[in-house]
């Protein structure tokens, strides 16, 4: 109630002084009405008792859709455009990733190209190491070999083995069985 007579005066006090007023004190009254209005209503709402809502269940399984052409066509195109975007987008992703494999690629064979290298270097010099003839003459002593004595070396084509002997080439020969 007391709200109620808050606005009565408010309403009373501007029809009575509206028109000594200028527009701009006009405005200000409004605004000032307005807002005890909106108060008035904010304490009349609230109560002892809260406010209950109830839910409708709605079925809009029976609208249905108008068609729209146009709207067709724009979804068609935006489609097409988004699916040319995204092959060319995974064009690059497949290259960019490809081209990361293959740098793999490349260096693993690199390091695998240094290792043989290695490799190769290391068993050039075990062969060297074994191939020596200083080395080779000494195991000989140790397992009881010496240099043949003369008449001890026989060839089976015959020729005499103190006779000096030409280097030649020769294709050679098959058995027969």
């Amino acid at each position: 109630m007391a709200a109620m007579t808050t606005v009565a005066a408010g309403m009373d006090m501007m029809g009575t002084r509206q028109t000594s007023r200028s527009p701009r004190t006009r405005t200000l009254t409004i605004a000032e009405r307005n807002s005890t209005l909106m108060e008035a209503q904010r304490k009349g709402r609230r109560g002892p008792t809260p406010e209950v809502f109830f839910t409708k269940h709605i079925d809009n399984s029976r609208i249905v859709k108008a068609d729209d052409p146009e709207r067709r066509r724009e979804m068609r195109t935006f489609t097409m455009a988004m699916g040319f975007l995204f092959l060319v987008v995974m064009v690059y992703v497949w290259q960019h990733f490809a081209a990361i494999e293959v740098g793999y690629h490349v260096e693993s064979q690199k390091s695998q190209v240094e290792q043989l290298r290695e490799d190769n270097r290391q068993l050039r010099l075990s062969e060297a190491q074994l191939s020596d003839p200083g080395r080779i003459d000494k195991i000989a002593k140790q397992l009881g070999l010496d240099t043949p004595q003369p008449g001890q070396v026989i060839r089976p084509d015959g020729n005499d083995t103190n006779a000096p002997v030409l280097a030649r080439v020769s294709a050679p020969s098959v058995p027969n069985y």
